[in-house]
């Protein structure tokens, strides 16, 4: 099943903050950053560590994988820093009215 999935309310999270969820077969990392929200797959691409659980570096709009340091960008899932190399996947994000919801492949 694919499309618009519901995560939570928007005062669920607060900025700065991560948050882990599994939805239909994706670990998903949702990322609040002042009014804007950005969902990144939730395991850091060097080893099967959990994002989510990482510092968040807002004025970067990345998140510090809390194992070996490397980071990602929020925006599109790159690597910003060893030891990782590979990106992690980025999923879109609409808020409708209070929800959250993020669009599934």
């Amino acid at each position: 099943m694919s499309g618009a999935v519901r995560l939570c309310g928007t005062d669920e999270l607060g900025s700065g903050e991560a948050r882990r969820f599994e939805v239909e077969g994706h670990r998903i990392a949702l990322v609040r950053i002042g009014d804007r929200f950005y969902a990144i797959g939730d395991r850091c691409s060097h080893a099967d560590f959990s994002l989510s659980d990482g510092e968040v570096l807002v004025e970067d709009k990345e998140i510090e994988c809390w194992k070996h340091g490397s980071t990602f960008s929020l925006v599109d899932g790159e690597p910003q820093s060893l030891p990782a190399t590979k990106p992690v996947p980025v999923y879109a994000v609409a808020v409708r009215g209070d929800e959250v919801t993020v669009e599934l492949p």
